[in-house]
């Protein structure tokens, strides 16, 4: 007979102990979470719907948008949920998902403001910003 166990969900800890302090992080949160909803809900839905937007500016902001949804909608809702709902496990599966996309979206924001350094200053120069003629 084999000694064997597997893990099959992960312990979280609690902002607070108290049920108040529990529900005000869930109203914080909560606030947070929809402000930013709208705001790139927003500028998403205008960049789609003028044309006049539809620069390469105006992409990399759309860009930028949808990988902040993606950022802030990775681990927030489970954390709100966990308050609400006094819980404090997460199911391995669960926890694999958020710790993969939350890599994946943050090192996709950090080479969309990297990469894109070069292009910026490149289009800084004179020769660019005030072309002869």
């Amino acid at each position: 007979m084999s000694n064997s166990s597997s893990i099959t969900q992960f312990l979280l800890l609690a902002f607070a102990d108290t049920r108040e302090l529990q529900l005000l992080h869930f109203w914080l949160f909560l606030g947070i979470y929809l402000a930013a909803l709208l705001g790139n809900g927003l500028i998403i839905t205008a960049i789609a719907c003028d044309h006049h937007l539809h620069t390469p500016m105006y992409f990399f902001l759309l860009n930028l948008s949808i990988l902040d949804l993606g950022s802030i909608s990775t681990t927030l809702p489970k954390a709100m949920a966990s308050s609400l709902w006094d819980t404090r496990d997460i199911s391995y599966p669960g926890c694999a998902a958020q710790v993969f996309l939350s890599a994946f979206l943050v090192g996709a924001e950090f080479s969309h403001h990297h990469g894109l350094r070069p292009l910026h200053c490149h289009l800084q120069t004179p020769a660019l910003r005030d072309p002869p003629g």
